[in-house]
Formats: structure tokens, C-alpha cells, sequence
């Protein structure tokens, strides 16, 4: 599970993220990604985050109790 409390405001800055296609970062189990936020979708019952490496165009998906840091990039 992930260290952090999952509150409105964090949430609301992560539908932002996916509504203008912005960066994240995000930890989880110790690795860190930087990824296109591309779509808030449900997975067997949780809530996942879709994004893609810029670089490569790989779809990753990140289980958000799972995830132990996020951060939006401004730029």
C-alpha cells in the first residue's frame, strides 16, 4: 500500500494532470517514472492511473494505492 493519504486535492491535481496531459512523477516500490497522464480508469475494482513514457509512447498503469509519492510538472 502506499505511504500517503489519497485526499480530494490530491486527486482533483490528478484529474488536472490527465485533462491537459500533463507530467507526473510517481514512485512506487522504490522506482521512479515520469509519465504523460493520459486517463483515471478502474482495474478490478481500484483506481488506476494511464499514462505513457514521452520517449517511447508505452502505456504504463499505476494502481494509486500502490503508489507511494506523485508529483504534477508544471512544464
Amino acid at each position: 500500500m502506499g505511504t500517503f493519504r489519497w485526499t480530494p486535492e490530491r486527486m482533483e491535481q490528478l484529474e488536472h494532470a490527465v485533462q491537459h496531459r500533463k507530467r507526473v512523477t510517481l514512485r512506487r516500490r522504490g522506482n521512479e517514472y515520469v509519465v504523460v497522464a493520459a486517463g483515471l480508469q478502474q482495474s478490478r475494482g481500484r483506481e488506476v492511473l494511464a499514462g505513457y513514457l514521452a520517449m517511447t509512447g508505452e502505456e504504463m498503469l499505476f494502481v494509486l494505492n500502490d503508489l507511494d509519492h506523485f508529483q504534477v510538472l508544471d512544464s
